[in-house]
């Protein structure tokens, strides 16, 4: 069985320290390493699309149907401003997700950061714009979004861990390629 898609912002990683080896030394620390291409930092997560839509349908009490929030949310996706690549540094990994994924904790630049709030902000314009009340308890309460906190922190997942805590490693550079939107082929057309 597959897993449905999940639609995220994402700035995907172009390379890990300087060659292949720096990446695989990682793989001391966790049980699996994930392949590299395909990593990423999430900057936006908004989950499955059709569960995002059923969240704000429920949310609403039924004034905001699935269907007209799922448009409303793929041509907000494709309205979002794109984010140029940009290089960051790794010096600690750590464990994510209630202990099930290691990641690299990542240093990027304060642009980055500015990035990551706009997207929020726009997801708050967003929800406002589909009769969200309450904006900031539904994106923490949400079970597309999957917000356990309000900080973001910027990080690279790269497989499971061995143990639990963080662990320093050997500090790495990471360059980022220009922001996109995770699995949009698979998004429907909005004006459907």
């Amino acid at each position: 069985m597959n897993a449905i898609p999940r639609i995220t912002v994402e700035a995907p990683v172009l390379s890990i320290g300087s060659g292949p080896s720096d990446y695989e030394e990682l793989g001391n620390y966790v049980r699996a390493l994930r392949r590299q291409r395909g990593l990423h930092l999430t900057l936006l997560h908004i989950g499955v699309l059709e569960e995002f839509a059923v969240d704000v349908a429920e949310w609403t009490k039924g004034f905001t149907g699935v269907a007209s929030a799922m448009r409303s949310t793929v041509a907000w996706l494709d309205g979002l401003p794109v984010l140029d690549g940009f290089s960051g540094s790794a010096d600690r990994l750590i464990v994510l997700g209630g202990g099930g994924v290691a990641g690299l904790e990542v240093s990027v630049p304060d642009h980055v950061h500015d990035f990551q709030v706009s997207l929020v902000q726009a997801l708050h314009g967003l929800l406002t714009g589909l009769l969200v009340d309450n904006v900031d308890d539904f994106i923490l309460s949400s079970r597309s979004l999957g917000f356990r906190s309000p900080h973001w922190l910027p990080h690279v997942a790269i497989g499971s861990p061995k143990g639990r805590g963080s662990w320093e490693i050997e500090p790495v550079t990471m360059e980022f390629g220009r922001s996109q939107i995770r699995n949009r082929q698979l998004l429907p057309d909005p004006g459907q």
